[in-house]
């Protein structure tokens, strides 16, 4: 090897070595290093967008011309206090609060039996059952809901074959839940809701039960505690926080979700499907803006009182 190719090999490694040194003698630089490109894409990608739409939610939009007049102005958020927009708030905070009710009572048996019960391969199974269904398409799910529900379907099937038809469709006749079938109701959007989201729920009940020592419960027993009130009293609070974790997803996914009520509902509307409308074929940007802005504003408040509850402690 000629003395030029040596001393510039030499170089490089020189660099590189002093380069290794620095990282190695000042771990901060190091730190700096690693964390520069994600935050750089949190901060200018994500944090960006958001203010750009928080942005765009202080404009409004000329109803005559169709163009968005780009002055500053709260008569937009205004208009969300209009009956037809509060009400489309209103119903979907309803259906998020609904959603992570019944998840939560659902999944806290099953996360119960999977912490306390479950051993060995029966315990991979359980983890197994739950996590399946978060590993088909998304699309796939509602739509194999869809015809589960629809009126020709197997629910309906095996309604008709235990000569029950009659209560579906009383239950169908009622106002609000009902429709002309489960799959274009308000209930049907709320059973694939609870369906698509539960292991969102389960795994965090489960995480915060594993730390639940058993032998406070085994002591709330030996001091005459029934069963019932070993539940309400040292489980239930103990277990709380991990309950409160799992209701960060369902809320959060059920408020911002516009496609399940989209192909499973009525025509009433969603937060999802009014930013859609409004951003897609009404061309109202600075409403699309400020609904989209509504479930920001609703879990931060929600995320805040899960944070003084314990919650981010059983993620």
């Amino acid at each position: 090897m000629s003395a030029g190719a040596l001393g510039r090999g030499q170089g490089r490694d020189g660099v590189g070595t002093r380069l290794s040194d620095l990282l190695w003698r000042r771990p901060g630089v190091l730190l700096a290093v690693l964390l520069l490109p994600p935050v750089l894409w949190l901060g200018i990608i994500y944090l960006g967008s958001l203010v750009a739409l928080l942005l765009q939610s202080f404009f409004s939009i000329d109803h005559f011309t169709g163009l968005v007049t780009r002055e500053l102005t709260l008569r937009t958020y205004g208009e969300l206090f209009t009956p037809a927009n509060f009400d489309i708030i209103l119903r979907t905070v309803t259906m998020a609060a609904c959603v992570t009710l019944a998840s939560a009572v659902i999944a806290f048996p099953v996360a119960y039996y999977a912490a306390r019960y479950a051993r060995g391969r029966w315990r991979a199974l359980v983890y197994l059952g739950i996590m399946m269904p978060l590993w088909s398409s998304y699309l796939v799910k509602i739509y194999a809901w869809k015809l589960i529900l629809a009126k020709e379907g197997i629910l309906g099937w095996v309604l008709e074959g235990l000569h029950l038809t009659w209560l579906l469709d009383a239950y169908l006749a009622l106002p609000v839940v009902g429709g002309n079938s489960l799959s274009v109701s308000t209930t049907g959007t709320f059973i694939v809701f609870v369906y698509v989201w539960m292991p969102f729920m389960i795994l965090p009940i489960q995480a915060a039960l594993e730390r639940v020592p058993v032998s406070m419960l085994e002591a709330s027993g030996d001091l005459g505690a029934r069963p019932g009130q070993t539940f309400r009293h040292v489980l239930l609070p103990l277990a709380l926080p991990g309950v409160v974790a799992g209701s960060i997803f369902t809320f959060s996914l059920t408020l911002g979700d516009y496609i399940i009520p989209q192909i499973i509902g009525t025509s009433r509307l969603f937060i999802g499907q009014a930013v859609y409308q409004h951003q897609g074929v009404a061309g109202n940007i600075p409403l699309a803006a400020a609904f989209a802005v509504v479930p920001i504003l609703i879990m931060g408040l929600y995320l805040w009182g899960a944070k003084r509850m314990g919650a981010f402690d059983a993620l």
